[in-house]
């Protein structure tokens, strides 16, 4: 079926027809799949004071650990949807490739001394096997779930932070230098048994595929009309190619507020704890804030998917950046207070906002140009992260050197900011004075 912007629907074929079984497995899957690997980059943080005392390592050299891996985990997202959408690549080989390259990376982050190797293979390895994961289970989401994509890709993407609750308080209360070798090994087993054994179920719908009992049409309609709840997300005007959403101006702009914001959550990530410890916080003060904003990072996710699909995806996206920059100023005051309990209260709304930014622009990113060439352009968008990660941990740690926790965080608030404002200049192309390059032929794949 063809609308009347020239978009192609490929309709006819249930979810049971392709598949085997309901839809829902491609979002239940991928949900286990996120939180099994949450614990690289949401619990790292609670780990770092054990590693440097068991290896020998600097502040600044767990950092950069972080630091490399979150620059390979983003940086791998856009080359592996090239892969995926030139068919060089399946979901299933992508899923199982990760599984080793994550075992792997915590295997080096157990018996690797030198820093370098730590870096080279938890860092780089296990980076890009989390990437892997990471983009694959996202990408699928959105391509089973096109008519309910937001609350989702909320759901699924929560579990990248929820995921790592029980790590964080395993790394502050049964982490030390007498057991490191066994919790890291049997994480890392952990985390390859969960996501192998999940693959053999991925499978990526034929391109153009709608679900069959759902008119395109009347819903593309409805979506487009001015009253329909709807009319908040209406379907991209067609399926852009990687270059021609570049043309539009509107993916440059996403890359830029999400390497902003992205900077932002990774920074609070990386020093909410040593700055609870720092201001006098315990130990359960600092675990707890932690595990806060974990929880709240994952379940925000899922409520503002909820949420921008009755109250639009770009609204939504500026107000969970804006209430990230908030967060950053109030954990200043509260630290200045030597409050805990508002310490914690700020560790809530930092986790809210520092998460829920992700799968609005996983959302916003087939939204504005379609499923076809979702893994390719979500890739590019979230390849913003990798130059955060560079500015949220390792320059981060400079920064806090530099000018102390509270110049840190208060040029962490001033960044949100800006970030909001430059998502409020995103438009969908074709709608409203969004122009829209000459469509390529339309086929049904």
């Amino acid at each position: 079926m063809t609308d009347v912007h020239g978009r192609v629907y490929r309709v006819g074929e249930t979810d049971r027809d392709i598949l085997g079984h309901s839809r829902s497995l491609m979002m239940w899957l991928p949900w286990l799949t996120m939180m099994a690997i949450s614990v690289f980059e949401y619990a790292y943080g609670s780990a770092e004071d054990t590693l440097s005392d068991a290896h020998g390592w600097t502040q600044s050299n767990t950092f950069w650990i972080l630091s490399v891996w979150v620059f390979f985990q983003a940086g791998i997202a856009f080359p592996a949807g090239w892969l995926r959408e030139k068919g060089l690549l399946t979901a299933r080989a992508a899923m199982f490739t990760g599984s080793a390259l994550c075992l792997v990376g915590f295997l080096s982050l157990s018996h690797l001394h030198n820093v370098l190797l730590a870096i080279l293979g938890f860092g780089v390895v296990g980076g890009i096997g989390a990437g892997l994961i990471y983009a694959t289970c996202i990408n699928m989401v959105g391509k089973w779930f096109p008519e309910r994509r937001g609350a989702r890709t909320g759901f699924v993407n929560g579990g990248f932070a929820y995921g790592s609750l029980p790590f964080i308080f395993i790394f502050n209360y049964a982490f030390d230098t007498g057991n490191y070798h066994t919790v890291l090994d049997l994480i890392g087993c952990y985390i390859m048994i969960v996501v192998f054994a999940s693959a053999f179920f991925f499978k990526d719908p034929p391109k153009n595929w709608w679900p069959a009992d759902v008119d395109p049409l009347k819903y593309a309609a409805a979506a487009r009309g001015t009253t329909a709840a709807a009319s908040k997300n209406p379907p991209a005007v067609r399926q852009f190619t990687p270059k021609e959403a570049i043309r539009t101006g509107m993916l440059p702009l996403m890359w830029v507020s999400i390497v902003m914001t992205a900077g932002v959550s990774i920074f609070g990530i990386s020093f909410q704890v040593d700055y609870a410890k720092d201001v006098g916080f315990g130990p359960l003060v600092a675990a707890s804030s932690m595990g806060v904003m974990a929880v709240i990072n994952g379940v925000g996710r899922g409520a503002v998917g909820w949420l921008s699909d009755r109250w639009g995806r770009k609204p939504t996206l500026v107000f969970v950046i804006v209430v990230l920059g908030l967060a950053q100023f109030g954990v200043i005051l509260a630290g200045e207070m030597k409050s805990e309990w508002l310490f914690l209260a700020f560790a809530f709304l930092s986790g809210f906002g520092g998460g829920a930014f992700y799968p609005m622009f996983a959302a916003l990113t087939p939204d504005y140009f379609g499923e076809n060439y979702n893994a390719t352009n979500y890739g590019l968008v979230y390849s913003g992260k990798l130059i955060s990660g560079l500015f949220g941990g390792g320059l981060g740690s400079m920064v806090v050197a530099a000018w102390g926790y509270n110049g840190a965080y208060a040029l962490a608030g001033g960044v949100s900011m800006v970030a909001a404002a430059i998502a409020l200049l995103l438009r969908q192309p074709g709608h409203a004075a969004g122009a829209v390059p000459p469509p390529r032929a339309a086929t049904t794949g």
